[in-house]
């Protein structure tokens, strides 16, 4: 049996599928990308009966209603939503969102002389040559009659058979064929996902929460379109705050629903940790409300499915639209949310460089949000979530097939309870191997992107340490500024002596210090800034460091987990530096999980 059906269309019915919602356009999907040119080539295509590419749809499953009847589903568009709102655009004449979510017209002006399509400007406009807007004539709103007797008027020495058959061909745009692709409601996502990468040449990708999107995007009955707004809306506020007056001026139904009134927080709200996109939204929501980590379910749910009878069931798909829309809520909340990211940075993880891992935030979050549902008290809550988010940035949870330990981790925790599973996990992952090897192990590495550093980091931040010989200067201060990590032992020091950049930039051989420490130790090997150090303390002088005492010192070398031995150290000793080092660095990560 066939998964799909290739056929051709005309425009013109394809506009009228649209406009009657036999296929669904989602509502606001990602903002009109292509340039106006791209519009004008695409018509000037459609003119000249050239290929313009296939749409893709693909037709949700009959949903069996309450009262035993089936409903069919509609064409939900997967590919070519930039095609369809160019046409629209250019042949209804309807306003698009362009990247900024401004509302803006498209016009295409034709020269019937040249037979040349161009995007409208004043020197078109001001042109008797050229008629200013294809869309009254293409969309029967002046007679071909009309416009042709029009454009003679104004170009009389213009060949009236030439312009009346050039004209016509312009009206004959909405009867060119445009090939639809069908795909079988079937079909699962990742079948769907992968013909549409191999369909589509530039190979973009395609992800199972774009199909989400486009589902509740396209959904009227339960209010999936306003959904998609929320998200899309929220996801906006966070990094543009001036898109709250977008929404007040240009969207006064949803500015009147009460998803706006529980997301405007975020107009004057402030998240530079987080912030999420609308794949983050949905993961979360998801996964919290419905106990499951795969997008193929949430897309099967919506649609009714009931995976016991292998049925479409209408009452399924209503409760799981309501059931999302309450994740969504509780997600956009202002109490919930500020007060996740306070958790969050209370344990240390205080900027996005130190999270490599989206998911493990989004989990964290799914967790916090359960967490509360449950009635966990805030201490429990607090110790939990941290937990959870740190142990997972350690070993790597969500670096692999992310949703299949989503799913995993969040049907466990809902079996077993969060205490005695993340104690299941403990055991499996951090024993002492982990502490004593695998974890020094994982810190062998120049990359500061790496899981095992950047925990080091937040136990750092966590523990309001001191940067390296500054007697009041913070670590998180100089991360939150954006501030460098500089070399104990300096990089043209060790670069003079033969060391690769991959040994003089590991890990273990990075502190974070102040700038005007770092330009004076320059070259110096360890040995002779550490005795120059000593040197100005005894002596009063605060040169190099801001250290007054060398049980200052002594103290401040022990927080950034610096051996003893730097104070005798050359490039000889380096490579033994590194791997005492690496045990400091392993040990305060220990002890720092230890007391989350």
């Amino acid at each position: 049996m066939a998964k799909y059906s290739v056929h051709q269309q005309p425009v013109e019915t394809l506009l009228s599928w649209i406009k009657s919602g036999e296929i669904a356009i989602p509502e606001i999907q990602r903002p009109f990308v292509w340039k106006s040119a791209k519009v004008r080539d695409l018509i000037d295509s459609l003119y000249q009966g050239f290929p313009v590419g296939y749409i893709i749809t693909w037709r949700n499953p009959d949903v069996k209603l309450k009262n035993g009847e089936l409903s069919a589903g509609k064409k939900v568009l997967i590919d070519g939503q930039q095609r369809i709102t160019a046409l629209t655009a250019a042949i209804v004449g309807q306003r698009v969102l362009n990247k900024n979510y401004k509302e803006i017209n498209i016009r295409i002006s034709f020269n019937p002389l040249t037979e040349t399509f161009d995007v409208l400007n004043k020197a078109y406009e001001n042109s008797p040559e050229w008629i200013n807007n294809i869309n009254p004539i293409i969309n029967d709103e002046i007679s071909i009659t009309k416009a042709i007797k029009q454009y003679l008027t104004e170009n009389p020495e213009a060949d009236e058979d030439l312009i009346e058959e050039r004209i016509e061909n312009l009206k004959r745009i909405k009867n060119k064929q445009v090939g639809i692709i069908e795909l079988d409601h079937s079909l699962d996502i990742d079948t769907v996902t992968e013909i549409f990468i191999r369909i589509n040449q530039k190979g973009v990708v395609l992800s199972n929460a774009d199909f989400v999107m486009s589902k509740i995007a396209a959904d009227e009955q339960h209010g999936g379109n306003k959904m998609r707004k929320l998200v899309d809306y929220f996801c906006r506020l966070i990094v543009d705050k001036e898109f709250n007056k977008h929404i007040i001026d240009n969207d006064k139904e949803f500015a009147a629903h009460e998803y706006y009134k529980g997301l405007k927080w975020m107009a004057n709200g402030s998240d530079d940790l987080y912030v999420p996109d609308y794949i983050d939204v949905l993961r979360v929501s998801f996964t919290y409300k419905f106990s499951r980590g795969k997008f193929s379910d949430l897309v099967a749910l919506l649609s009714g499915r009931n995976f016991e009878t292998r049925s479409y069931e209408d009452e399924i798909a209503e409760r799981s639209y309501q059931t999302l829309s309450e994740g969504l809520n509780d997600f956009t909340n202002q109490t919930n949310y500020q007060r996740f990211i306070m958790l969050v940075k209370s344990s240390g993880l205080i900027h996005q460089k130190l999270i490599s891992s989206r998911n493990s935030l989004n989990f964290a979050y799914v967790l916090y949000l359960k967490l509360r549902k449950d009635g966990k008290s805030e201490t429990d809550i607090q110790h939990f979530v941290k937990r959870w988010l740190v142990m997972s940035l350690l070993i790597g949870r969500y670096s692999g097939s992310s949703e299949s330990a989503i799913d995993e981790d969040i049907k466990q925790i809902n079996e077993k309870g969060i205490e005695a599973y993340l104690q299941q996990m403990e055991q499996a992952h951090l024993g002492q191997g982990f502490w004593d090897f695998g974890l020094v192990s994982d810190l062998e590495t120049s990359s500061i992107n790496n899981n095992a550093y950047n925990v080091y980091l937040a136990a750092q931040c966590n523990g309001n340490a001191t940067a390296f010989l500054a007697k009041d200067m913070k670590i998180s201060s100089l991360i939150e500024q954006r501030g460098d990590v500089h070399h104990i032992f300096p990089k043209k020091y060790l670069n003079k002596h033969n060391y690769a950049p991959r040994l003089y930039n590991q890990v273990a051989n990075f502190v974070y210090t102040e700038q005007a420490t770092n330009i004076k130790v320059g070259m110096m090997p360890p040995q002779d800034y550490m005795a120059r150090v000593k040197e100005q303390i005894t002596q009063g002088v605060r040169d190099i460091s801001s250290i007054d005492s060398e049980e200052t010192l002594k103290e401040n070398l022990v927080i950034n987990d610096i051996p003893v031995s730097i104070m005798q150290a050359d490039y000889s000793q380096y490579e033994d530096f590194l791997k005492e080092r690496r045990q400091l660095m392993a040990k305060k990560i220990k002890q720092y999980y230890e007391q989350l």
